[in-house]
């Protein structure tokens, strides 16, 4: 019985005060940290969903993170009423792609370093992932930069229809990516990432789709303006 009494009061007392002028510092931190995971996810995010919109939740998850964390290493209570309180609450969010995973991961890794205290270990490795990611968008730049998305749909889905479409794709642009296709027995529609050298060439591989399937329906939309 003394034992668990011990227990209970090590559990009531064993609180430490949290500094109050680093607490402040890292909140700022992780402020300017969200805010330039942001700048870059809308910049060099290759999501087709509205990057913005998610990209507006880095703040409110960074912070809430951290301030969460602080709170609770301040306390072994806290720390196992926040065990209970998990399996209570779960955190849904749709996510289309696993890009959109990745980033708001990085946004809780943020809040947890900060607020576990870890200041230049978080700072050095934000700013590592952040190079790594810059240099990934400056090899990807033969198909990003001015590139356009075209979304080509059909609801006569022949079964060498995808690989005629992308020939045509392959003959008339520079590159082309796949990025989005969804393929049934009744239609067919498919998104790419493609570069061109002219706007002329737009005509020709549209005319050049349709002598495939005159129902053909061709969609373009410039990729640096999506948001």
């Amino acid at each position: 019985m003394n034992k668990i009494q011990t227990f209970e009061n090590f559990l009531a007392i064993n609180t430490v005060d949290i500094p109050m002028f680093h607490f402040v510092i890292n909140i700022l931190i992780a402020g300017f940290l969200a805010y330039v995971l942001k700048k870059i996810y809308v910049k060099y995010g290759s999501a087709l969903s509205n990057k913005t919109k998610l990209a507006n939740n880095f703040f409110l998850l960074t912070t809430t993170t951290m301030l969460i964390i602080t709170i609770v290493k301040s306390s072994l209570a806290l720390s196992l009423g926040l065990v209970g309180a998990l399996s209570i609450v779960r955190f849904r969010a749709a996510i289309k792609e696993p890009e959109e995973l990745s980033y708001l991961f990085l946004s809780i890794c943020i809040g947890l370093g900060l607020g576990a205290g870890q200041r230049s270990v978080t700072i050095i490795g934000f700013l590592v992932i952040i190079i790594v990611l810059w240099l990934s968008s400056l090899k990807g730049k033969d198909v990003a930069g001015d590139s356009l998305l075209i979304t080509v749909e059909t609801k006569q889905n022949r079964s060498t229809l995808f690989k005629d479409i992308v020939g045509v794709l392959k003959e008339n642009c520079v590159a082309v990516k796949l990025k989005r296709v969804d393929d049934a027995k009744e239609y067919l529609d498919a998104t790419f990432l493609i570069s061109i050298n002219s706007i002329i060439a737009i005509d020709e591989v549209k005319e050049a789709l349709r002598t495939l399937d005159s129902s053909i329906k061709v969609s373009y939309i410039d990729n640096s303006g999506i948001m």
